[in-house]
């Protein structure tokens, strides 16, 4: 790659596979540039301040007490601390697999998500015996076991702020499928077949839970793909254009400018 390239950095995982830190007393240089993670990260902001927020996937969200954020790897995550509170979780993709649905917590939990009062008060408990643990003996087959409560508590409640549990799941089916055929099937049919109901029910329900289509979610995964590709790698539009499907560079231009309001040159810029 160019030195004039921007690259994004990926953090690793060093010779732990589950590590746990505090936000005030961790290690706050992970969270002070652009970067991705080829772990999954589980952030609980117990206490934030007023103006707390944090970027993911080019997405801007503020904090409020008591949310929680799962970082997928590969996902480009930008925060500047600012005296908050609370814990992380740095986990490999093997542990987390075998500790949580992945699917379900991928669907809806990696946006930040408030914890009720009582989820609260047990995942404080957990905490506490993963911190002690962890500090202590650090046995991994009981901090998986710790973790693996957290993830149960922790996708409940992501459950609980979309209950129609039929319909979470082919969410989950639907978002599954679009990653790994969004380069080459752009088709709400495609989708709806192999979820095996019709594009209009499909559509009816990502309406429902999402406020949106399938042909949009379709289109905002690729515009996030041509984002990464635009802000941290080397190909040139042309070639981002082919990677993700398009028959031409020009095609690709329009989407891109449909979607995002600019075309990719300046995004790639970073001119208006």
């Amino acid at each position: 790659m160019p030195p004039s390239e921007k690259n994004i950095p990926t953090h690793h995982l060093t010779s732990e596979q589950f590590q746990l830190m505090t936000l005030d007393t961790g290690h706050p240089e992970n969270f002070n540039d652009v970067h991705r993670h080829n772990f999954f990260e589980i952030i609980w902001f117990q206490k934030v301040s007023e103006n707390s927020s944090l970027e993911l996937d080019f997405e801007s969200y503020s904090l409020e007490n008591n949310q929680i954020c799962i970082i997928a790897p590969g996902q480009v995550f930008n925060m500047k601390l600012r005296g908050e509170k609370g814990f992380v979780i740095a986990v490999s993709r093997e542990i987390f697999k075998e500790a949580c649905e992945i699917e379900s917590i991928l669907t809806g939990g990696t946006i930040p998500f408030l914890l009720d009062e009582e989820n609260k008060a047990i995942c404080s408990t957990i905490i506490s015996l993963i911190e002690k643990e962890y500090n202590g003996t650090s046995r991994i087959d009981l901090l998986k076991t710790y973790l693996r409560a957290f993830c149960i508590i922790i996708t409940e409640q992501i459950s609980f702020q979309d209950p129609s549990v039929n319909d979470r799941l082919r969410i989950c089916q639907l978002v599954s499928l679009i990653e790994e055929h969004y380069t080459i099937e752009k088709d709400t049919g495609f989708y709806a077949n192999q979820i095996k109901i019709s594009a209009h029910h499909l559509n009816d329900i990502v309406r429902h839970s999402r406020g949106t289509t399938v042909k949009k979610m379709i289109a905002q995964r690729l515009l996030l793909e041509a984002k990464r590709e635009l802000s941290f790698g080397a190909l040139t539009i042309k070639e981002i254009a082919f990677k993700l499907g398009f028959n031409d560079a020009s095609y690709f231009s329009r989407f891109f400018r449909k979607q995002a309001g600019q075309n990719p040159e300046s995004f790639k810029t970073g001119k208006e």
